[in-house]
C-alpha cells in the first residue's frame, strides 16, 4: 500500500467477496456487514439483480458522453421524480458531488434573484463531503482544519433549532436556500425534531428560500421511507442522492423542484461520467429490488428490532447514554470514546463503525433475516459489554 496515499486509517484486513449480507476475507472468514460501505450496499453483496444489470450493460455500452442522449440515463431520472414528486435530476459520481451540484444551484439561484452575495444556512455538526465547497458547508471543524481559507457563503445554526434560522433571517437578507441532512450521519444519527423539517419547509416558503435536504446516507429507503424527509409529508425544492443509489455503484444525484429545476442551464453545470448508461442501469436495479421484495417496510422493522434487542441487552448500563434509530440509521452513545470497539466487532465478525467519537453507528443492509437481527444484537451486545468492563 506505499504506492497509495495515506488518507484512510486502514484496517489490515482485506476481503474478497460477499454475499448478501455477509462478506468474507482473505483468510476466508465471514463477517456479518452493518455497515454496507458506510450505507451504500443496501441490498448486500453480489445481489442477482444489479449484478446482472450491469453485466448485461458492460456487454453492450458502459460509456456515453452528456453531449448525447443517455435512455438509461432518462429512465432512471423519471423513476426518481416519480419516487420524490420532484422534476428534474443532474447525475454526478458521488454524494460530494450531488451537494457541489446543489450549493452551485442556490447560488446561481440567488444571483437570478439579484442578491449579489447568496449565503445559505447550514447546520453544526453537518457533513456534506470533502470538496472545497462541501466542506466549507461540513459543520465538523476536525475535518475542516488545515484547508483554509474555506468559501464564504454559509450560515452556520445548530442542528434542530428552529429559532435559530428564524433569527438569521432577521438579520441577513441574503440568505437563499437552507441545507440540512434530515438525519445527521456523521455527526452521531443525531434525529431532528419531529416538525423540524416542516418549521424548514414554512420557513423557506415564507422567505422564498430554496430548502434544500441531502439525503445521501439517508436516502434509497434506510429509514424506512424512500427518502428521510418523507416521513414528514413535505417536499424539498432541492434534494441530494448517492451511496445506496447504486448498491456500491458511483453515483450521485442532484434533483430539484419547481423553482429550482430550471435553474441550472447548459454550460452552468456538468459532468464527464456522471449518469452513464452502466451506472444508470445499475441504480434502475437497485430501485426495482427495493420495490419488489418489499424492503422500504423491512427497513423500519429491522430498526426497530435491533434497536429493541439491543436495549433490551443493554438496559442495566448506565455507560449506555442513548440508543436511537430511524429505520436503520442506529446509533449507540456512550458515555466515552469507544473507537476501541471497531476491532472488537472485527475481531467478532461484525461490521461496524464509530462516529463522532462516542457513537457505535450501524448502517446494515435492508436485506437482512431475522436470524442475522438477532446475531447482530447478541454480538454487538457482547463486544459492547466488554469494552465497558475495560478499563477506561
Amino acid at each position: 500500500m506505499r504506492h497509495v496515499m495515506k488518507t484512510y486509517g486502514r484496517k489490515s484486513v482485506a476481503f474478497t467477496h460477499g454475499e448478501g449480507a455477509w462478506i468474507f476475507d482473505t483468510t476466508g472468514k465471514r463477517y456479518l456487514d452493518a455497515l454496507c460501505g458506510i450505507a451504500v450496499t443496501g441490498l448486500g453483496h453480489s445481489h442477482p439483480r444489479v449484478t446482472k444489470a450491469i453485466q448485461d450493460q458492460a456487454n453492450t455500452l458502459i460509456h456515453c458522453s452528456n453531449l448525447y442522449q443517455i435512455p438509461e440515463q432518462e429512465s432512471l431520472a423519471i423513476k426518481l421524480c416519480e419516487l420524490s414528486n420532484m422534476d428534474t435530476v443532474f447525475f454526478s459520481n458521488s454524494g460530494a458531488e450531488a451537494n457541489e451540484a446543489a450549493i452551485k444551484l442556490a447560488r446561481l439561484y440567488g444571483h437570478k434573484q439579484g442578491v449579489e452575495k447568496p449565503v445559505i444556512i447550514v447546520t453544526e455538526q453537518s457533513f456534506h463531503g470533502r470538496t472545497m465547497a462541501t466542506l466549507s458547508a461540513t459543520g465538523n471543524r476536525k475535518v475542516q482544519a488545515g484547508f483554509e481559507p474555506l468559501l464564504s457563503g454559509f450560515a452556520r445554526v445548530p442542528f434542530g433549532d428552529v429559532e435559530a434560522i428564524r433569527q438569521v433571517a432577521l438579520n441577513n437578507k441574503n440568505v437563499v436556500a437552507i441545507f440540512v441532512e434530515p438525519i445527521q450521519g456523521e455527526g452521531g444519527i443525531q434525529i431532528p425534531p419531529p416538525y423540524y423539517l416542516n418549521a424548514l419547509r414554512q420557513i423557506a416558503d415564507e422567505e422564498d428560500w430554496l430548502m434544500m435536504v441531502d439525503e445521501v446516507q439517508s436516502g434509497m429507503g434506510r429509514t424506512g421511507a424512500w427518502f428521510a424527509h418523507q416521513h414528514n409529508k413535505i417536499i424539498p425544492d432541492v434534494m441530494t442522492l448517492a451511496k445506496g443509489l447504486g448498491n456500491g455503484i458511483p453515483i450521485g444525484a442532484c434533483l430539484a423542484r419547481g423553482k429550482a429545476s430550471e435553474t441550472l442551464t447548459p454550460g452552468t453545470h456538468g459532468s464527464t461520467f456522471g449518469g452513464n448508461p452502466l451506472v444508470s442501469r445499475a441504480a434502475m436495479a437497485t430501485i426495482e429490488a427495493i420495490e419488489l421484495d418489499g424492503l422500504i417496510d423491512r427497513a423500519t422493522f429491522i430498526g426497530n428490532a435491533i434497536t429493541q434487542g439491543l436495549a433490551n441487552n443493554l438496559k442495566d448500563l448506565d455507560s449506555v447514554i442513548e440508543i436511537r434509530n430511524k429505520g436503520l440509521m442506529i446509533g449507540i452513545e456512550l458515555d466515552r470514546r469507544c473507537t476501541p470497539i471497531i476491532d472488537l466487532a472485527l475481531e467478532a465478525g461484525l461490521l461496524l463503525n464509530v462516529t463522532a467519537d462516542k457513537i457505535v453507528r450501524l448502517l446494515p443492509p435492508l436485506i437482512l433475516d431475522d436470524e442475522q437481527i438477532q446475531l447482530l444484537v447478541t454480538t454487538l451486545s457482547s463486544v459492547i459489554k466488554q469494552f465497558l468492563n475495560e478499563p477506561k
